[in-house]
């Protein structure tokens, strides 16, 4: 068994999973998303990792997870804003195109152009024959970005509804997460039947041999996030980069004599 495969196995979560132990293993997937990101920027590779799920299946946390110990200027995150009543007159994935990676870079969609699978046609942002017309086109598109060197990958979260009525509730009880809940949560509660019609079409149509879905139980948040990060790992062919030794060099300190200046510094309340 290879170094990486041995690092990774060491990786898989315990059950159950009690937070020493998930942070143990999150640890230990964060040194090889380390040599990852060294991969990527010596090799120039382009990566999209696409995250989508109905709400509160946890989809902020495991992008949080994955991205938490890498650099935010080689993995980029995207959250896209409702569109503009300029984007709205434009080609429907002109939107996305400049937020796709060059060469070195890592980009992850926090939802994504399957937006008009979803949101858009459950709650009638777009018209039916729009939604379909997305389903027919969008392997093609993707085919076009694998073609092009990026490497794809699609997760879908999964949640239930038991669970997903549990996490909305404490977005509204739990003053850390109330940013969480938006309008659109609550309109959009009472229409998981509509959601699971569409989420099936959506895989029916765009669940592609060059751009297939994975589909990850989220349940349990730290589960989800240790077994998305491993999937990845596992399905991008990075190699460990050699690194150069670095010491520390000697430096002198006490030469310069600091002036007697009225610094402001902060209550130390802790």
């Amino acid at each position: 068994m290879s170094k990486k495969k041995q690092a990774l196995a060491k990786a898989q979560p315990p059950a159950p999973l009690g937070r020493k132990d998930y942070e143990k293993q999150l640890a230990a997937l964060h040194v090889e998303l380390v040599k990852l990101q060294q991969w990527v920027v010596a090799t120039g590779a382009k990566v999209v990792i696409v995250f989508e799920g109905r709400d509160g299946a946890g989809k902020g946390g495991t992008i949080k997870a994955l991205t938490e110990r890498v650099s935010p200027r080689i993995f980029r995150v995207v959250a896209l804003p409702a569109p503009s009543e300029r984007e709205k007159s434009q080609m429907y994935l002109q939107r996305y195109m400049p937020h796709m990676p060059s060469a070195g870079e890592v980009v992850i969609f926090d939802r994504s152009w399957y937006n008009r699978a979803g949101v858009e046609r459950v709650m009638g942002f777009c018209t039916e024959d729009q939604a379909r017309g997305f389903l027919e086109l969008t392997p093609g598109y993707e085919r076009l970005m694998v073609n092009s060197g990026i490497l794809l990958f699609k997760y879908w979260l999964e949640v239930s509804p038991e669970e997903q009525s549990r996490r909305l509730k404490e977005r509204i009880t739990d003053g850390r997460k109330t940013w969480k809940l938006s309008p659109m949560d609550i309109k959009s509660y009472n229409r998981w039947d509509e959601y699971t019609r569409a989420r099936d079409e959506m895989f029916q149509a765009t669940d592609s041999g060059w751009a297939p879905w994975h589909v990850a139980r989220s349940e349990n948040k730290k589960s989800v996030r240790l077994n998305v990060i491993t999937h990845l790992l596992e399905h991008i062919p990075y190699e460990a980069i050699k690194q150069p030794r670095v010491r520390l060099p000697k430096r002198k300190v006490g030469e310069y004599k600091t002036i007697n200046y009225p610094f402001k510094y902060i209550a130390e309340r802790f």
